[in-house]
């Protein structure tokens, strides 16, 4: 019987860019920056190939904060959703969580309200100030700064 051989792609097998590739996914995006900010030092072609390709290749944006935080988050969840093994903590747990999370939309709510108040006192006051200027400008459209009157000027 022959021995069978499953051997993973040597280095040699990968060509120069995949090299660099993973060395730069090594060192994460940061590595990518630099390596894009000496492209457009030194010949800005090259930057801009690298640029494109890191859009193209979403490691420019792949990974962003929002969606990491969300992960993060859900992960907590997830976590804190598994049974302790004690009734009475989970059922505290539970009651301290669901209160949590009521407190929070009452907040959010309160901070909507406070917004709109804000907005309009902020429209009340410029309403005011726009009434205000159009009583002290003369209501007559045909006089000028001066007092004078528009019109043909006897002789």
């Amino acid at each position: 019987m022959t021995p069978v051989y499953t051997q993973a792609t040597p280095d040699h097998a990968m060509g120069w860019f995949s090299k660099a590739e993973a060395w730069l996914d090594d060192k994460g995006k940061g590595a990518w920056i630099a390596c894009m900010v000496l492209g457009f030092v030194f010949f800005w072609p090259i930057g801009l190939a690298l640029l494109a390709y890191m859009i193209w290749s979403k490691k420019m944006f792949g990974s962003c904060r929002k969606s990491r935080r969300h992960a993060r988050h859900m992960h907590l969840r997830t976590a804190m959703s598994g049974s302790s093994g004690n009734s009475a903590f989970d059922a505290y747990k539970a009651d301290t969580l669901a209160r949590l999370e009521r407190e929070q939309g009452e907040f959010e709510d309160f901070l909507q309200r406070l917004r709109a108040a804000k907005d309009k006192a902020e429209f009340d006051q410029f309403m005011n100030e726009r009434a205000r200027a159009a009583a002290e400008t003369p209501s007559d459209p045909r006089s000028d700064d001066t007092g004078s009157t528009a019109g043909p000027t006897p002789a």
